[in-house]
C-alpha cells in the first residue's frame, strides 16, 4: 500500500468517529425537532384548508405558496443572515429548526391534505346522518383513515430531511457535512472525506428506511380500514 492511501485510511479512521458524533449530536436531532414541529404545522394547515376556516385558509396558503415556491437554502439565509438586519438574531441552531420546521410544514401540509381528501365523501355523509358536526367528523371518523395513507409520503419527507439537514452547514450548525467540510479544510482530502460522509448519511437514512417499513405495517394492521 503506497503512502498516500495509507495516508488516507488514516484520515477516514480518525474521522469518521468526529463525523458520527456531528450526526447523532447535531443531524439527528435537528431532523426529528424539525420533522415534530413541522409535522404539527402540517395537520394545522391541512385542517384549516380542508375546513376552509377564514381568513386563515387565505394565511396558510400564501404560506404554503411562498415556501414551496422558493429554495430551503435561501429561507436558511434569510432566517439566519437576514434578520439580524432587521433586529432579530437567532443563534444557528434556531435559524436551522425554523427554516426546516416551515419547509416541513409547508410540503407535509399538502400531504395530510390530500390524504385527507382521498377519504370516501360516504364516510362524511355517512357521519353527517349519524349527527357528528364537520369538526368532530374530521378528528374522529377521517383523520384516523387519512394517517394511515398520509404515513407512507410523511416517512418518506423524514428521511429526506436527513438528508436536507446539510444545508444547515452553510449557517454554521456543526453538523456533520460542515465538520466534514472542516476536516477537509485541514486534510485537503475532499473525495475520501465527502464520500465517509455520504456513507454516515447512508445508514441513518437505511436504518430509517428499516423502521418506515415497520412503522407502515403498523399502521395498516391497527388503524381504521
Amino acid at each position: 500500500m503506497s503512502d498516500r492511501m495509507v495516508r488516507i485510511v488514516e484520515i477516514l479512521i480518525d474521522s469518521f468517529l468526529p463525523l458520527l458524533k456531528a450526526g447523532l449530536a447535531f443531524t439527528v436531532p435537528l431532523t426529528i425537532i424539525s420533522f415534530l414541529l413541522g409535522l404539527m404545522v402540517a395537520f394545522i394547515i391541512a385542517i384549516i384548508k380542508v375546513l376552509n376556516i377564514k381568513p386563515f385558509v387565505s394565511i396558510a396558503s400564501f404560506y404554503v405558496w411562498i415556501i414551496r415556491g422558493t429554495p430551503l437554502l435561501v429561507q436558511l439565509f434569510i432566517i439566519f443572515y437576514g434578520l439580524p438586519s432587521v433586529g432579530i438574531t437567532l443563534n444557528a441552531m434556531t435559524s436551522a429548526i425554523i427554516g426546516f420546521t416551515l419547509s416541513v410544514g409547508a410540503y407535509g401540509s399538502e400531504i395530510v391534505r390530500a390524504a385527507i381528501l382521498s377519504v370516501s365523501k360516504g364516510q362524511w355523509e355517512a357521519a353527517h346522518a349519524l349527527g357528528l358536526t364537520k369538526k368532530k367528523t374530521l378528528f374522529y371518523v377521517i383523520l384516523p383513515q387519512a394517517v394511515k395513507v398520509a404515513v407512507p409520503s410523511l416517512s418518506n419527507s423524514f428521511i429526506s430531511l436527513v438528508k436536507d439537514t446539510s444545508l444547515a452547514a452553510a449557517v454554521t450548525v456543526k453538523e456533520l457535512f460542515q465538520v466534514a467540510q472542516q476536516i477537509t479544510a485541514r486534510t485537503y482530502e475532499p473525495l475520501w472525506l465527502y464520500m465517509e460522509a455520504a456513507a454516515i448519511y447512508l445508514i441513518f437514512c437505511t436504518i430509517l428506511t428499516f423502521g418506515q417499513s415497520k412503522m407502515e405495517v403498523w399502521f395498516s394492521r391497527h388503524m381504521a380500514q
